[in-house]
């Protein structure tokens, strides 16, 4: 296939968005950019810098710091994947904790850190031929992305995913927790004013709640060619 596209997928917290966009990507030899990793990114940052307390952020000290942040992804080759880099290290294990993940949407609300992060993404599809994911790709980052797609799937399943993956990697947690956390961070995706989470009309919608990957994945990609065919 000659011709490059734009794919945006956006939707929910652990619906399997960063599995599919990689896949897809690599079938369809796309650049891949997690754009939840960034944000991921400037909340461990925040939380390093100890700029929450008590689950608060110090919006203005984080915006002032926004100049000491420099995010890019580095490939592994052990893993054979992108992995995050802030400031030259290697967070791609640090940002993955449910720690991190309490506090990020708190991060994305603050309008200087998604227009930070929106431009570097913005200028990353200059050339199409791109797969990125996150909550706002195909409202903001690309509105005229040929192929929008919105991925969800029941709290409940994607908790248990959630906490099925954490324990896999050694942490601590509960399941209660998880879904209390994913029920959380629906509630501020969806209601913040800056670049709410929401499915837009023209998006495909991808529920994932009874879906293997196998046949996520098959879905995406017939999505994609089809797209690509009217491109």
């Amino acid at each position: 296939m000659s011709k490059k596209i734009t794919i945006a997928i956006d939707g929910h917290s652990s619906t399997g968005k960063s599995t599919a966009a990689k896949q897809l990507a690599l079938k369809l030899h796309y650049v891949y950019v997690d754009t939840g990793a960034m944000y991921r990114a400037v909340s461990y940052f925040a939380l390093r810098e100890k700029l929450l307390v008590n689950g608060n952020l110090d919006k203005q000290k984080l915006i002032e710091k926004l100049k000491d942040i420099r995010i890019s992804f580095v490939f592994n080759k052990d893993t054979n994947n992108a992995d995050v880099h802030l400031n030259g290290e290697n967070i791609e294990k640090q940002i993955r904790t449910l720690e991190v993940s309490s506090v990020v949407s708190k991060v994305a609300e603050v309008s200087e850190v998604r227009a930070k992060l929106v431009e570097q993404q913005k200028a990353m599809g200059d050339k199409k031929g791109i797969v990125m994911d996150g909550r706002d790709i195909g409202s903001v980052v690309f509105p005229d992305a040929e192929l929008k797609v919105f991925m969800t799937a029941a709290p409940e399943i994607r908790a248990q995913r959630r906490y099925l993956e954490l324990v896999e990697k050694g942490d601590d947690v509960s399941l209660e927790e998880v879904l209390k956390n994913v029920v959380e961070r629906d509630h501020m995706d969806s209601s913040r004013e800056d670049s709410p989470l929401i499915q837009l009309p023209e998006a495909k919608l991808l529920d994932t709640s009874e879906m293997t990957r196998e046949e996520q994945f098959e879905l995406l990609v017939s999505w994609a060619e089809e797209a690509i065919e009217k491109a």
